[in-house]
């Protein structure tokens, strides 16, 4: 199945905003830390419902924001969700984004990345639309070190890339990006019960819940265009 078709299922049966309730935890957290000013234009790669541009155009004043997805109803799904005519959603492909060079001056990308068919094309791609001093903010949950994501991948159809925290970094500095900053953001919103109600269905230690969570979070690796 593609990544086209496995996503336009989730936006059919609205499994997109339960992503947005799922990642916005975190995702939140890292929106804020963005440098973004008033005027920037911004690209949400892998926009899902559209979440992390509204949020930037209320909060941060950003002056056109672009969720490019690789799913039709995903893309129209999120358009329904906004009125804003300063945000704007298009089909893509992550190897391939339809910007000129040097034209944005942000990227965010939330639980997307690692579906990218050639995610070394992506990240040169990324390099080339971003203008000097631009940032891309790479959060993922589904990374090495993380080993409660690993079985994630027996559940969806579309292949996956799992790096680990050094690949991201390295693979970051090969396609021209600086590495500015790389840290877990920890999701404190999941609710943990306390020991003596575990072990759970899906969890066999409270400990376990506690490191996927409160520990591992999300990853963000954030590079910076020379």
């Amino acid at each position: 199945m593609s990544v086209r078709e496995e996503f336009d299922e989730w936006a059919t049966s609205g499994r997109d905003k339960g992503m947005e309730e799922r990642h916005w935890h975190t995702a939140k957290h890292v929106l804020a830390r963005m440098p973004v000013e008033a005027g920037d234009f911004v690209l949400d790669l892998g926009c899902g419902s559209g979440y992390a541009g509204r949020a930037l155009r209320e909060t941060a004043d950003a002056g056109r924001v672009y969720g490019l997805d690789g799913a039709p109803k995903m893309a129209r799904n999120a358009r329904s969700y906004t009125d804003d005519s300063n945000v704007g959603f298009v089909i893509g492909d992550f190897g391939s984004l339809p910007f000129a060079d040097d034209s944005l001056d942000h990227v965010f990308s939330m639980e997307a990345f690692y579906y990218a068919a050639d995610p070394v094309e992506t990240l040169r791609e990324i390099r080339r639309v971003l203008a000097p001093g631009g940032t891309f903010y790479c959060a993922v949950n589904f990374y090495e070190e993380n080993v409660h994501s690993h079985e994630w991948q027996e559940f969806i159809e579309v292949e996956m890339t799992r790096w680990s925290r050094a690949e991201y970094r390295e693979a970051f500095r090969e396609a021209g990006l600086y590495v500015a900053e790389q840290d877990n953001v920890p999701d404190r919103e999941t609710e943990i019960p306390p020991a003596s109600e575990f072990p759970t269905e899906e969890w066999d230690s409270r400990d376990a819940m506690v490191e996927r969570y409160r520990t591992f979070g999300t990853l963000l690796t954030v590079g910076v265009a020379p």
